[in-house]
């Protein structure tokens, strides 16, 4: 099984929840990873394409499995910051 994701990374639990609450209210969720991301798939709206099982670390990968196509989830944090994800894909 493949999954597609966007995320934004940030540093922060606080700038997570802000970001996540904006992407909430309806701002754009790329707009917002072009902005805010410290990854750089900031340019390319948080977009980390297709991947399979194993390719992402744990937490991340737990958090996309569980969510619905189209959904946002609330910051999730690993090694490398807390990301908000929205999956945009499974196959």
């Amino acid at each position: 099984m493949e999954f597609r994701a966007s995320h934004i990374l940030v540093k922060d639990l606080a700038t997570a929840e802000r970001l996540y609450e904006r992407v909430r209210k309806g701002e754009s969720f790329q707009s917002l990873a072009h902005q805010y991301s410290t990854c750089p798939s900031k340019a390319k709206g948080g977009d980390l394409g297709w991947f399979g099982e194993g390719k992402m670390v744990a937490p991340f990968e737990n958090a996309v499995r569980k969510m619905s196509v189209g959904a946002v989830s609330k910051p999730v944090k690993t090694q490398f910051g807390y990301h908000i994800i929205r999956k945009t894909g499974v196959r």
